[in-house]
Order: structure tokens, then sequence, then C-alpha cells
């Protein structure tokens, strides 16, 4: 078979002049925007760590929206080459429903992860009472969270859980009021009893001073009255003080033989 190297050599040529600069025009654009890229995640990166943003969801923002403008700047230069996305598009529109049904939970949790990384409702080593349980946050990941329970369980909590359903943060202020009521006879002189509790409030290191402790008769039963203690501890201490006041009291109580 005879090859015309002539026309070989014209159509090239042809389709040189044709296609050329729009082939060069898309290299152009190809390099010009991994550039313009590069400095966006350089900015990206400072920008973040200067709006303190956590740990765990800083490198993978960086990285969506990296990997997002990778993939537009593609799209486009394919474009500019007069590349058909219609088939490609359509299929990628498929993998995308049928990769987010089957990950459904798992994106739940990954975008309450993310809120709670970006609002901070609480952070590590608060404590907080989520879905029943009572504990200290040791770790916020981008799926889950972690706490420790003041019984030493561990507990691991979906953050779609946490994003979705009322948490109670009862680190977040600092301090928090402490009650105690504890009940007496009728035959036992309030006036006695009050006075000796309030010593025993005194004597305590542990009890934080403003707002100051309050005591009063807080109800009247058919066998006698309740008294109410109010007091305000740190709020990651609160057991501890708890425990250590209501022994005081008792002491005191003791000793000024209140029954």
């Amino acid at each position: 078979m005879h090859v015309d190297v002539d026309e070989l050599y014209q159509k090239a040529i042809d389709w040189m002049i044709s296609n050329g600069p729009r082939i060069v025009f898309a290299f152009i654009i190809l390099f010009v925007g991994f550039w313009v890229i590069k400095m966006i995640k350089k900015w990206l990166h400072n920008l973040l760590k200067k709006k303190d943003v956590h740990s765990s969801l800083a490198p993978f923002i960086q990285s969506l929206i990296i990997s997002s403008l990778h993939i537009l700047l593609l799209l486009l230069v394919m474009q500019l080459l007069g590349i058909q996305m219609t088939l490609f598009a359509a299929g990628l529109a498929s993998f995308g429903v049928a990769i987010g049904l089957a990950l459904s939970g798992t994106l739940q949790n990954f975008a309450g992860g993310v809120l709670i990384l970006l609002l901070k409702p609480f952070k590590v080593g608060d404590n907080i009472v989520a879905q029943g349980q009572d504990g200290i946050v040791q770790s916020i990941q981008i799926f889950f969270t972690v706490i420790t329970t003041f019984d030493n369980k561990t507990v691991i909590i979906p953050n779609s859980k946490l994003s979705n359903e009322i948490i109670v943060n009862m680190s977040q202020q600092g301090k928090r009021r402490l009650d105690l009521q504890m009940k007496f006879p009728y035959t036992s002189d309030v006036n006695t009893v009050q006075d000796v509790i309030n010593n025993a409030v005194k004597d305590s290191t542990d009890i934080l001073p403003d707002p100051k402790p309050r005591t009063g008769v807080f109800s009247l039963d058919i066998d006698g009255y309740v008294v109410i203690v109010e007091l305000w501890v740190n709020a990651l201490s609160y057991y501890e003080v708890k425990n250590a006041v209501q022994e005081r009291i008792l002491k005191h109580l003791k000793e000024a033989s209140v029954k």
C-alpha cells in the first residue's frame, strides 16, 4: 500500500495550525494553575494556623480544598483540549451517589466531627455529660470522641450523636454549684444545725469564696426538715470536694452531738 508522505505531512501541519494554539494555551493554564494552587496551599496553611483550627481538622480542610482545586483545574484543561466530559461527569456522579449511600452513617459522623472541631462546644479536658455518660474528654477525632468516665471506663461516642443531641458541658464556666441536702428530726434545733454546718464549710479551703456559701431549710417533711447547703467549687474537682465536704460536715455534726 502506497503512503503519500506529503499528504500526511500536510494533514499534520493543518492539525497543528488548527489545534496547536489551543493545546499550548491549555498547558499554560495547567502550569499557571499548579503555581496558583501552590500559593493558595501556603496561604491556607497560614490562615488555618492563625485561626487556631484544631490539629485533627486543619490537614483535612487543606487537603480537601487543594484536591478540589486540582480536580477543577484538570477538568478545565480537559475542556480546553476538547475532550468530551459528558460520560466522565455521568460516571463521576454515579460513583458519588453510590459512595454516599454506602457511607451515609460515616459521613454523618464526619460532618458532626467537623462541626464540633469548628464550633468547639467542648474541648479536650472538659467534663461533659452526653449520651448518658459523664466523664472527661480525652480526644476529639474526625469520626468520634473519646471520654473517660469517673469510674475509669473509656467511652467512644460517634460525633453524629454529639452534634445532634444535647451536651452538658460541666466545666466550661470554670466552676459548679455543689448542693448538699441533709435531713434532721424536728427535735434538732435548726439554728444549731446551721451554725455547725457553716463552721464546717468555713474550714473548707477547697470551696470558692465567691459566690458565698448559703445554708437554709429546703423543705419540711412529716418526720423532719431538710437543710440544703449551696457551695461553689472548681468544676473539675467537683466530686473530690463533694466527698471531702460531706465528711467534714458529718464530723462537725458528730462533735456537736447533733442527731
